[in-house]
Formats: C-alpha cells, sequence, structure tokens
C-alpha cells in the first residue's frame, strides 16, 4: 500500500467521523439539519430536485420546470419557478411597460419595444404552455 493510499484512508477515516460524504459512502452526523441540507444537495445533483415550500416542507406533486425555461422566467422577472399567476401578472406589467403603442412617436424607440414585446410574448408562451402540461 503506497503512501496516498494510505493517506486517502486517513483522510476517509477522519472525515466518515464528522459525517462528511466521501467515495466510500456518508455517515450521518447526526444534525438533522445538516443530513436534511445534504439529501437536498444530492437530490439536486442527481437531477431529482423537488420544489420546497417555506419552512422545509417538500411538496412532492409539484417539480421544477426544465432548465430551458430558465431564462424565459428571468425576462418576467419572476423566480424560477414561480406559478402561473405570479408569471401572468409579471407579464401583463410588462407588457404594459413594452408595448409597442406607448412608444409610436418615437421610431427607434418603436422597433426596441416591439423586439422587446416579442421576447417577452415567447418567454410567457413557453412559460404558459409548461404549467398547462406541455413541453
Amino acid at each position: 500500500m503506497g503512501i496516498f493510499s494510505r493517506l486517502g484512508t486517513i483522510i476517509n477515516s477522519y472525515l466518515n467521523d464528522f459525517g462528511v460524504q466521501t467515495s466510500r459512502g456518508y455517515k450521518p452526523s447526526g444534525d438533522p439539519d445538516y443530513d436534511a441540507a445534504y439529501d437536498e444537495l444530492n437530490d439536486f445533483l442527481n437531477g431529482n430536485e423537488k420544489r420546497r415550500e417555506p419552512f422545509g416542507k417538500t411538496n412532492t406533486d409539484v417539480k421544477l420546470p426544465p432548465q430551458e425555461l430558465r431564462d424565459d422566467f428571468e425576462k418576467l422577472g419572476v423566480p424560477f419557478g414561480a406559478d402561473e399567476e405570479t408569471c401572468k401578472t409579471a407579464y401583463k406589467k410588462l407588457l404594459k411597460v413594452h408595448h409597442p403603442d406607448r412608444h409610436a412617436g418615437h421610431e427607434g424607440n418603436y422597433k426596441k419595444a416591439t423586439e422587446r414585446a416579442a421576447r417577452i410574448n415567447a418567454s410567457w408562451q413557453r412559460i404558459a404552455k409548461w404549467h398547462q402540461g406541455g413541453k
């Protein structure tokens, strides 16, 4: 057994005593908050993430949207995975500000508003389709 193998064994043994994940497995730390955080991180890294409700309650019926929609939620200015009503409210507010008719007096602003409104509409359509069960 080489020096690095022995050093690795010693480090793994030391880390396991404190409940740290190593290549040899996970030993619970005894701290329920730490263990819950570890399980949540492990689920996220394995792609099994679920939306967390306030105060640590997990709603297993609700899945987060696909990562492709992350930019769409950002364009609407809402948190990733926000409910449909929140997204719809944000969509309407943004469209009121960036609607092309509000900028009809200035050609440059009109073009920018048209492009921005088209991006907002496209984002809302993708999010609404996902909320309605489509992909």
